[in-house]
């Protein structure tokens, strides 16, 4: 980078941009406005991309594995992501279901019961009517008000700004569903997506979630599960496609500042290490990171109420990882109900874990506020014996590792009233943008909503510039 000292680093004629942050909302903004004939420096300050969704390597007792930090799924409605998949050159690494089928295990009664929720080719809302008649964790009164509240919420518009500050546990009560209905339907949804479980949620952000993934289109909730280490799409693929596009990127380098020249240009003051004292100068600047992070950079009156940002709430996810010597799970996932435990995967050939030597499962923990600052030992002492009980064959088997990873501020909490905190892509001063899944996508805090802000910052920032462009969204609504 050029120092503080030499002219800016800008190459004869075009326009340029920085885009700060490389996650998926920071790489998405700079493949667009690469792709418009942008030239674009993209910065890091991590020694890879990939932002909250990356990988690993671990010494473990089963030999050297790559572990992802937290388990990570898409939905075929998630066009955004299938996109940025498609960008990189890894749609077939992530393969959809033919068709949605979420094994659903309750172990809260005295008998331990296998359902599940699939749905068949059927138009809306029929393609889920088998699955409902004959899901056994509710009675049929049970299931009957679930259809009622369903095809009520059909109606309703996600982006209509008064659901926004109704809360969705409430809205369902109303609606006449028990808290067995809630548990065993809706919040399965609910703690996967969203990161919350109902009575936490907006009706506003819950609406956009279920219409558009259940009740639009038969297939727009079939589930798409990474069978590569995230760190093989989001760090090694999507670098490799950033450098074909021309993006210059510089990771380990920390933005300390931003400043608007008499020129209308950005200065943008950077920490690189293991240098220090650097800049950047470009026509534009997309701030793609976390929301407390891109507060401290914007300078004032990019923003009417800047405060706002950090009143956008956060929400933990915990992922248990356990390796046992045997196999004792035949399925690739399954939920758990009248359980702590909440979605299971079988991460055994993602891992890299040598065939024959046991069973890798990642027990993926959303909402997870009570026990995300648990010692190993305690969740230990949780967790394994509620495997052993939703799995038998877990009862005779060794644990070989049992690790945790964190992250406690995962996502933006889904609270009633974050709707009108999340900001849109342009901010008031020329030429800066924002990005993230936090800003106003008008989804939840997914892979999807960081890939839409990433679009939506760069389309905002080529308009401004008077540079063609257009939205590569199929929109699933």
């Amino acid at each position: 980078m050029t120092s503080t000292t030499d002219p800016d680093r800008r190459s004869p004629g075009g326009q340029s941009a920085v885009v700060v942050g490389g996650g998926l909302a920071g790489i998405t903004s700079a493949l667009a406005l690469a792709d418009a004939g942008v030239r674009v420096t993209l910065l890091e300050g991590r020694p890879r991309l990939g932002g909250a969704a990356f990988s690993f390597r671990r010494s473990s007792p089963a030999g050297e594995l790559t572990i992802d930090n937290g388990q990570h799924v898409y939905l075929r409605c998630c066009t955004g992501y299938g996109w940025f998949l498609d960008r990189i050159g890894a749609g077939h690494l992530a393969p959809l279901q033919d068709r949605l089928d979420v094994p659903v295990l309750d172990v809260g009664r005295s008998t331990p019961r296998l359902g599940r929720l699939r749905r068949t080719a059927l138009p809306v809302p029929l393609h889920l009517a088998a699955t409902l008649a004959t899901y056994p964790h509710l009675s049929p009164i049970e299931r009957a008000a679930v259809g009622r509240a369903a095809l009520a919420l059909k109606s309703l518009d996600p982006y209509d700004p008064a659901l926004d500050t109704l809360n969705f546990g409430d809205w369902l009560r109303r609606k006449g569903q028990s808290a067995r209905a809630i548990e065993a339907v809706w919040d399965v949804v609910a703690v996967a997506t969203l990161n919350a479980r109902s009575a936490q949620c907006s009706l506003g952000l819950a609406t956009m979630v279920f219409k558009t993934g259940l009740l639009t289109e038969p297939g727009h909730a079939d589930i798409g599960i990474p069978r590569v280490p995230l760190g093989e799409l989001h760090d090694t693929r999507a670098r490799a496609t950033l450098e074909a596009a021309g993006v210059d990127i510089e990771l380990r380098s920390r933005v300390t500042g931003l400043d608007r020249g008499p020129d209308g240009r950005w200065d943008v003051r950077v920490e690189t290490a293991p240098h220090a004292g650097t800049r950047l100068t470009a026509d534009t600047v997309v701030l793609a990171l976390p929301q407390q992070d891109a507060h401290a950079l914007l300078p004032a009156g990019a923003l009417d109420d800047p405060g706002r940002l950090l009143k956008i709430g956060t929400a933990p996810i915990l992922n248990l990882h356990v390796i046992y010597d045997r196999p004792v799970l035949r399925r690739p996932f399954f939920v758990a109900i009248g359980s702590p435990v909440q979605w299971v995967f079988d991460r055994s050939d993602t891992s890299g874990l040598p065939a024959g030597t046991g069973q890798y499962l990642a027990v993926s923990q959303s909402a997870a506020h009570d026990d995300i600052d648990q010692p190993v030992s305690r969740l230990r002492e949780r967790y394994l014996p509620e495997l052993a009980r939703l799995l038998p064959a877990a009862r005779g088997a060794t644990v070989r590792d049992f690790f945790v990873t964190r992250e406690r501020t995962a996502t933006f909490a889904p609270a009633p009233g974050v709707g009108r905190l999340r900001p849109p892509a342009p901010t008031n001063a020329p030429g800066l943008f924002l990005a993230g899944a936090w800003t106003a996508t008008g989804w939840p805090a997914t892979m999807e909503s960081a890939v839409r802000s990433g679009l939506s910052a760069a389309g905002a920032a080529l308009s401004e510039l008077g540079r063609p462009h257009r939205s590569p969204l199929r929109e699933a609504v």
